[in-house]
């Protein structure tokens, strides 16, 4: 006889879900917010983000002549890191942005477009969990 246990519940917010229920509530919360993500993120640290994405770039230190580099941005959503390596590093910096969102990925593809930066940056749909 296989006995059954439900989920786990854990955290979402304020309440309670299912362990198993929670994926798809986090996908559904990022696919609301992908085109405002960044200015999510200036109001909820009152721009201290962008602070520690430049602290991290300092400390990357992509090569800045046509020496291959090549970095893969897991979790990268909307691309703003990944554009910063891009345009800190050299001739032979490249980006690729993994994110599990395609509405985040989406987003960070029409702004590399929109920036030129296609050539420097891709963009794929995976999940951080199963590379």
């Amino acid at each position: 006889m296989t006995i059954e246990t439900p989920d786990t519940d854990v955290d979402f917010g304020f309440r309670r879900v299912g362990e198993g229920e929670k994926q798809d509530l986090v996908n559904e919360v990022f696919s609301k917010v992908a085109e405002r993500y960044d200015q999510m993120n200036d109001l909820m640290s009152g721009g201290l983000h962008r602070l520690w994405k430049d602290d991290f770039i300092a400390m990357l230190n992509p090569p800045r002549g046509a020496i291959p580099f090549h970095v893969l941005d897991v979790a990268g959503g909307t691309g703003d890191i990944a554009f910063r390596i891009a345009d800190a590093g050299g001739a032979g910096t490249h980006v690729t942005v993994a994110d599990i969102s395609p509405e985040m990925v989406g987003e960070g593809r029409k702004r590399a477009i929109a920036d030129g930066r296609m050539g420097r940056c891709d963009f794929t749909v995976g999940n951080a969990e199963k590379l």
